[in-house]
């Protein structure tokens, strides 16, 4: 699969543009683990414009995630022209636009799924942007805003004619928001009836290693793209892999492997974000890490009192995967010993910036 001058190999694998979770820390542990496309959070073109510092900041990304995208929203075509411009310059590979998020603040604002409601708005701020960088340009969407207007063929069509290089489509309705099950079929519709020449990517539902061949298989989709799987299990792409290429249903991570990489993805935050913030936004991944382990909610419990990253790393790093004991396994203690707080991000080469006259 290729998006423009961009080769991906074989049945790729993405990354899902999720707010509040794939930010470059998370971002990089999925790479590591086999993810063959990241994305940023989505990036308001408003907030880029004004320079509001929480937009800024989402365009920052590191050498070792690429190929990247930079996904931008917004239901101005002015807006998401210039936004496109300064992501632009921000040297991604890629240009994602967001058509498909289902909150009521972005929608309602024609951003996200808001603007399939008027697929000539759509068509128009698919040309700004695609005007206004000299990166390929993608699109993640839905099959429609309800039901009575499920019209993703058309779009399809019409997404393409605009010129974009690849798409992605969760398959479900902006109506459906995150419930039910996603609607393969249509994945299988658009493959077979819209006659597309660019890549299709499918989302919705692929959260195993299992249910990500069986969308390969079923709908004949170009790519795979992991959302809620991935929270708390950057291996599902490993895992996904060894499925897809051999066969092999691998084992999940021993207690050990999910001590050193919670352990990273610690340090990365803290140096990403701080100490204060990083260890604080912390707290809502430990769940997902944890989930299904023998004391995981006592540990979690414990980690939520941490307020730094030696406190941290103190508590992972003495916890057994019975909780049984206070022995600390040996892979972590190697981690944390290679791994004081900054030396992780420290071995990266820092971030693309915005340029200080734009911020």
């Amino acid at each position: 699969m290729t998006i423009g001058p961009i080769d991906l190999g074989e049945r790729p694998l993405f990354l899902a543009p999720m707010e509040d979770v794939s930010d470059p820390p998370f971002r990089i542990l999925c790479k590591r683990f086999g993810a063959d496309m990241l994305a940023t959070e989505f990036i308001s073109a408003g907030g880029l414009l004004h320079g509001a510092a929480t937009s800024v900041q989402k365009l920052e990304f590191y050498e070792e995630e690429r190929p990247v995208a930079i996904q931008i929203y917004g239901g101005h075509a002015g807006d998401i022209g210039a936004a496109a411009a300064i992501a632009d310059a921000q040297g991604p590979d890629i240009v994602d636009i967001n058509f498909g998020c289902p909150v009521k603040k972005v929608v309602c604002h024609d951003g996200g799924a808001g603007i399939l409601r008027n697929l000539d708005k759509m068509e128009a701020l698919t040309a700004a942007v695609v005007a206004n960088t000299t990166r390929p340009v993608t699109v993640k969407t839905r099959l429609g805003w309800d039901d009575a207007s499920i019209n993703v063929l058309d779009v399809a069509r019409m997404l393409e004619r605009t010129g974009i290089a690849a798409l992605a489509i969760h398959a479900r309705t902006r109506a459906q928001m995150y419930r039910g099950e996603a609607r393969w079929e249509w994945l299988r519709r658009i493959k077979d009836e819209a006659g597309l020449a660019i890549p299709l990517v499918g989302n919705g539902d692929a959260a195993t290693p299992e249910r990500v061949r069986d969308m390969f298989d079923q709908t004949g989709v170009d790519g795979v793209m992991i959302g809620r799987g991935a929270i708390g299990n950057p291996w599902v792409f490993r895992e996904a892999k060894a499925l897809l290429d051999t066969g092999e249903t691998l084992p999940g991570p021993t207690w050990d492997e999910r001590i050193e990489t919670v352990a990273e993805h610690v340090v990365l935050k803290a140096a990403w974000l701080g100490e204060r913030k990083g260890v604080l936004e912390m707290r809502r991944m430990y769940g997902g890490y944890f989930r299904g382990h023998a004391g995981a909610s006592r540990l979690r419990t414990r980690l939520m009192t941490a307020t730094d990253t030696a406190g941290v790393l103190e508590i992972l790093l003495n916890t057994s995967e019975t909780d049984a004991n206070a022995e600390a396994p040996p892979v972590a203690v190697a981690v944390a010993r290679a791994m004081p707080a900054g030396a992780a991000m420290a071995r990266l080469p820092r971030p693309a910036r915005l340029p200080a006259a734009a911020g």
